[in-house]
C-alpha cells in the first residue's frame, strides 16, 4: 500500500488527555510528509474533554499550516442506541471532519442488537462523515447489518491503529470488519488515534492488517492525494488545490 497522505484522528492539549499542541502535530505531520491532518478534539461529554465554544472556534486555525491541510472536526461520543450525539447538529454542519464513536465512560456496551441498532442510527446521521474504531471488541455488532447500512448511507470506516493496543479484541474485529467492508465496497481510512505528536502518521499496525488480507487499495481513501482531497472537497467545499 502507497503511504498515507492524511492522519484522519489525532488529538491536542484541548482533549485533557493528550499531551501536545495543535503545532506540534501538524509539525510533525509535515515532517512525517503528511498532506492532510484532521484535528479530531473528544466532544463535551467526555471527562475534561472541550466544551461546545471549542468546536465553534476552530474556524481560527488556518486551512493550511507548514504546508498541510488543516482539517477542523471532532471526535463525536455517541451517547446511546438511538444515534444521540454530544454536539448539536448547527455545530457539526460546521465542521470539516466528524467521526462519532462508542467510548465506555459515556455510553456502556450493549447487546449485540443495541450495539447493532446504535451503529445503524448513526449510519443515518448526515452529519457523521466516520464510524469511529468500531473494532472494539466490547461493542460487538452484527457486520453484515451494520457494515450495509454503512454503504447506503455513504459512511467511512476507521481502522484505527491506536484500537490494536488499547481495545480488547481489536485485531479479530478490525480484520473482520475490513473484509466485509471490501465485501460491500465501503471505504476506509487508516488513522493513529494519536494523543501525542510522535504518534501522527503511526498507522503501521492498520496497514499491516489490511495488506495481509489483502484489502483493495482503492478502498483507503488516505492512501491517495486525490482520492482523499476528492472526499474533503465533497465535504468542506474548500481546499481546491
Amino acid at each position: 500500500m502507497k503511504p498515507i497522505v492524511a492522519d484522519t484522528h489525532t488529538h491536542t492539549l484541548a482533549s485533557g488527555h493528550a499531551y501536545s499542541t495543535i503545532m506540534e502535530n501538524v509539525h510533525w505531520a509535515a515532517q512525517k510528509g503528511l498532506s492532510f491532518l484532521c484535528i479530531t478534539e473528544h466532544a463535551p461529554e467526555m471527562h475534561d474533554a472541550p466544551q461546545s465554544s471549542f468546536f465553534r472556534n476552530l474556524y481560527s486555525i488556518p486551512d493550511e499550516i507548514e504546508g498541510v491541510k488543516v482539517l477542523k472536526g471532532a471526535e463525536c461520543n455517541i451517547m446511546d442506541f438511538d444515534g444521540s450525539l454530544d454536539l448539536p447538529q448547527k455545530l457539526l454542519r460546521r465542521l470539516d471532519w466528524v467521526i462519532a464513536s462508542y467510548h465506555g465512560p459515556i455510553c456502556m456496551p450493549g447487546t449485540l442488537e443495541q450495539n447493532t441498532q446504535g451503529w445503524m442510527r448513526i449510519a443515518e446521521n448526515p452529519d457523521v462523515d466516520v464510524i469511529g474504531h468500531c473494532g472494539d471488541g466490547r461493542y460487538v455488532f452484527d457486520l453484515e447489518k451494520a457494515i450495509k447500512q454503512f454503504k447506503a448511507y455513504d459512511k467511512i470506516v476507521e481502522i484505527n491503529a491506536h484500537s490494536f493496543t488499547v481495545r480488547p479484541g481489536a485485531h479479530y474485529n478490525c480484520r473482520e470488519i475490513a473484509r466485509c467492508c471490501a465485501k460491500y465496497q465501503v471505504p476506509v481510512v487508516v488513522s493513529s488515534d494519536a494523543h501525542f505528536c510522535m504518534d501522527v502518521g503511526n498507522v503501521a499496525a492498520s496497514v499491516a492488517m489490511l495488506e495481509e488480507i489483502g484489502f483493495p487499495e482503492e478502498l483507503v481513501l488516505n492512501a491517495d492525494y486525490d482520492r482523499f482531497l476528492e472526499v474533503v472537497r465533497k465535504k468542506t467545499g474548500r481546499f481546491t488545490v
